[in-house]
This record gives C-alpha cells, sequence and structure tokens, in this order.
C-alpha cells in the first residue's frame, strides 16, 4: 500500500497535555496546602477525585464524553466556542465546576473554606494557561514526515480550548494541511464519521492514511472501526488486552518515519 496521509492526536502525542496539568496541580494544591496547613498531594487527589464525581453528574456529561473533554479540562476551559447548545451549558457551569471542585476537595480533608476553593479554582486555569509542553521528538518528526505526507491534526475537544492549547504552540499549526476539533464537527473519536470526514478533507482513501495516537480507546479503535491502519504511541509501557488491538505500536515518535517507509515499500 502507499500511505499517503498522517492522521496525528494532539494531546499526548503531540503535546505533552498530561505534564501540563500536573504541573498546573502541583502548582496549585502547594499553595493551597500551605495555607490550609495541608499535605500537598492529598490535596491534589482530593481535587481530582472530587471534581470527576462532579463532572459525571452535570447534564453536559454525555455530551463531554461525546465530544472528548476530560474532567481536567473542564477545570481550565471557558467553553466560549462551538455551535452546540451543550457548549453553551458548558460554558455557564464551568466557574461554578472550578469553585466546586477545589472547595469540596479542601473539605474533604476537613477545611471549610469557600472562598480559598474559589480563588484555588482561578488559580488552577491560569495555572494550566502558563503550561504548554511539547515532546522533544514532535518537531523532529514533523519536518520529516511534511516533506513526504500530507499531515491532518485530529483532536478530541471543544474549539476554543483546543484552540488555546494550539495557540501555546503556534509553531505547531503550519506542519498540518487540515486540523479538525470533534467539537466542530459534533462528535469525537471513535466516530466513524468523524474519521470519514477527516480523510475526505485530505482527499484521500482509508488505505492511504494511517492514524497515531495515544488513547486506544478514541485514536485506535476509531481507525480500527473504519480499516485504516493504526499506530499506537505507548512511551510509558502500558499493558493492553486484546479488546482493541493497534496494527502497530511505538514507543516514541522518533520510530515513525521508518515504519512509514516499511508500510509503503
Amino acid at each position: 500500500m502507499t500511505i499517503k496521509a498522517v492522521l496525528f492526536d494532539l494531546d499526548d502525542t503531540l503535546l505533552w497535555d498530561e505534564r501540563s496539568v500536573k504541573e498546573a496541580f502541583e502548582a496549585t494544591a502547594s499553595c493551597g496546602a500551605e495555607r490550609a496547613g495541608l499535605a500537598a498531594d492529598a490535596l491534589e487527589a482530593a481535587v481530582r477525585a472530587e471534581a470527576r464525581g462532579l463532572y459525571e453528574n452535570y447534564e453536559t456529561y454525555p455530551f463531554t464524553q461525546m465530544i472528548g473533554i476530560n474532567p481536567f479540562e473542564g477545570l481550565w476551559g471557558n467553553f466560549s466556542g462551538g455551535e452546540h447548545p451543550m457548549f453553551r451549558k458548558l460554558q455557564g457551569i464551568a466557574p461554578g465546576y472550578r469553585r466546586d471542585a477545589w472547595t469540596r476537595g479542601l473539605a474533604a480533608l476537613g477545611v471549610d473554606n469557600a472562598a480559598l476553593g474559589a480563588e484555588l479554582g482561578e488559580m488552577f486555569a491560569s495555572e494550566r494557561r502558563k503550561r504548554s509542553h511539547i515532546y522533544d521528538e514532535t518537531f523532529e518528526v514533523l519536518d520529516e514526515l511534511k516533506k513526504s505526507y500530507k499531515l491532518l491534526l485530529l483532536t478530541n475537544g471543544s474549539p476554543d480550548l483546543q484552540q488555546e492549547k494550539l495557540d501555546g504552540a503556534p509553531e505547531l499549526v503550519p506542519y498540518f494541511d487540515e486540523i479538525v476539533i470533534s467539537g466542530n464537527f459534533g462528535e469525537g473519536k471513535p466516530s466513524p464519521r468523524l474519521f470519514e470526514f477527516a480523510l475526505g478533507r485530505l482527499g484521500i482513501e482509508k488505505s492511504e492514511g494511517v492514524m497515531v495516537g495515544d488513547k486506544l480507546t478514541t485514536d485506535i479503535k476509531g481507525a480500527n472501526g473504519i480499516g485504516m491502519t493504526s499506530i499506537w504511541i505507548n512511551r510509558h509501557g502500558t499493558t493492553r488486552d486484546d479488546e482493541i488491538v493497534p496494527a502497530y505500536e511505538i514507543a516514541s515518535l522518533t520510530e515513525l518515519p521508518k515504519l512509514l517507509e516499511r508500510l509503503s515499500s
């Protein structure tokens, strides 16, 4: 087969989102813990748990699952973009969600301080916005691939939030012939309709593209679902079961160019 295009996931494939979130939690929890007389790691764990619980009880939860917006993105997103009415509901919920997640996290550790919770909620959003991390190999690999393939960015999430991430790494955008954000389309990975739409934007058949991503349940499942070659980037040596099986597995993006050469030979 001849590979003409590479579809990339964004978060934790090209951008190191997990690190950005972790650093924002550490900075905010350290501040909150010092003021409340708590252990920072205990506060972080409590807030993460409370955030998940709150998030799952909002009426927007099924929509956020479909589009692919996780609880910790909800802690810093404004959700001012997107045409779907659920984005307006998220926009209204977000300030209270930030406040309540941190207030309840404090309360779970015996500290009743709503004012501090509200302050920490806004601090987390600010700290997350300060942090944009890109994997060391990202640009090296994109430079090489751009010479031979069309490149498309296929990312789940809220249009304005994903755009903020891209604005934080403006040098990333010019590499891509097309950028598709699930919140603009109305469905998220692994929706076959989203993948077919992305292929249509590139003008290629499914046999002529590959999908590269870190999440089995979205990136790999979606590509497999339409019969497109899937490449799982497994940086942490995660053990998977046989429920979702990638066509290929790599531990670093640096392995990708040679793999694509083999697939096209």
